[in-house]
């Protein structure tokens, strides 16, 4: 297994699918299951081409930027920050888990709204 090869995937995988290409993503990176774990998002790769084929069509503009990619044996975690419409920006977390054959096959996220005043003059990314 190639931890770093593994977190060029994951990244190239997600930026694929958040521009508007998942169907090209999973093809590419996605093994033959995909377990899910974001309670928005179904099983399997089609909902995931469903899900980000919706936020496509919903919002075409929008930017990530990774801010951090860190990879442990199966596991690569990736801290991104998400500028979407209206000035409404994320920070998120991804957790990508691979296969042997250095495909992903599971996926977990936790998201976060950047508020719009804070308590510090840190960002919530870097």
């Amino acid at each position: 297994m190639n931890i770093e090869q593994n977190k060029k995937n994951a990244i190239a995988f997600y930026k694929m699918a958040y521009e508007g290409n998942p169907t090209k993503a999973v093809a590419l990176y996605v093994g033959e299951k995909y377990i899910q774990h974001n309670p928005m998002v179904g099983d399997g790769p089609q909902a995931f081409i469903d899900y980000f084929d919706r936020m496509q069509k919903e919002f075409p503009i929008k930017t990530i930027e990774f801010v951090r990619a860190i990879s442990e044996r199966d596991l690569v975690a990736l801290h991104t920050y998400q500028e979407w419409p209206d000035n409404d920006n994320y920070v998120t977390m991804d957790f990508f888990r691979f296969d042997k054959n250095g495909k992903i096959i599971e996926h977990w996220d936790s998201i976060q709204q950047v508020p719009k005043e804070a308590l510090n003059n840190n960002t919530m990314y870097k």
